[in-house]
């Protein structure tokens, strides 16, 4: 009996240090993590699918926790080694988010329309609201929370447990996925620039014509009508193009963004 219950305490142990350890980068990173990590999810929401993602991610690992786990140094080294590798993986996905942000706002800075703010959240304009949120809408739909599950399960084989990334390539790794993330952002918001560019000059050759034409009285219902019917037939083709970055990234997390 006695040697029974020593067992299952030894294994209680070890499943407690692989959790706390796991925990610490997956903690970390739902700062930031896309649809779980919004300003607008509570506190306690976000410690609990910490935990419930903890309880996926654990059993996978275990084999690269482990010989940390008989370690001491090594398992304190894991309060910011962990912490610091959790930070990086939420900061490069919540690049995604960002993008739809920034693409959002140049789309309502071309149209004229950056003055209407979305309710809640962060001071956005409308444009980024919608876009965010049918976006986070369609990663969820899509299975987003399995993909981040694998993400953690394929970081440890990439970025192993209380190891220092170099900081020469996670420097490179980060500003090429923050470089990437706002091109692709104008990218999505170049249908927007460009009838932007047309309208101006449009605008001034009027203008020019006839100055005595209040032509931005009459431009600019026609600007924001203009960019309302675009937003409504280019939105489905800038959040699908948006998916399938997010699934590349899913599917390289680790590499460099084309």
């Amino acid at each position: 009996m006695t040697d029974t219950l020593g067992a299952l305490l030894d294994v209680i142990d070890g499943a407690a240090v692989t959790g706390f350890v796991v925990f610490l980068r997956i903690a970390a990173a739902m700062a930031f993590l896309p649809g779980f990590g919004e300003a607008t999810v509570p506190a306690r929401v976000k410690l609990a699918v910490a935990v419930a993602f903890t309880a996926v991610v654990a059993p996978a690992v275990s084999p690269a926790i482990a010989p940390v786990s008989d370690n001491p140094a090594a398992l304190f080294s894991c309060l910011w080694t962990e912490t610091l590798i959790g930070l990086a993986i939420g900061v490069v996905l919540r690049l995604m988010v960002i993008a739809l942000e920034v693409a959002g706002t140049i789309a309502a800075q071309s149209t004229s329309l950056s003055q209407l703010f979305g309710a809640g959240g962060e001071p956005m304009p409308s444009m980024s609201h919608l876009l965010v949120t049918a976006g986070l809408a369609l990663a969820m739909m899509a299975g987003l929370h399995t993909r981040i599950a694998g993400l953690f399960i394929i970081s440890y084989k990439v970025l192993p447990p209380a190891t220092m990334p170099g900081a020469e390539s996670m420097s490179s790794w980060g500003l090429r996925h923050i470089a990437h993330g706002f091109a692709f952002a104008f990218s999505l918001a170049a249908p927007f620039v460009l009838v932007s560019a047309i309208y101006n000059v449009a605008l001034g050759a009027i203008n020019r014509a006839m100055p005595q034409l209040m032509v931005s009285f009459v431009g600019a219902p026609a600007l924001t009508a203009g960019a309302l019917i675009l937003l409504a037939i280019a939105a489905p083709t800038a959040l699908t193009l948006w998916l399938g970055g997010l699934d590349a990234l899913f599917a390289d997390p680790f590499g460099v963004p084309a």
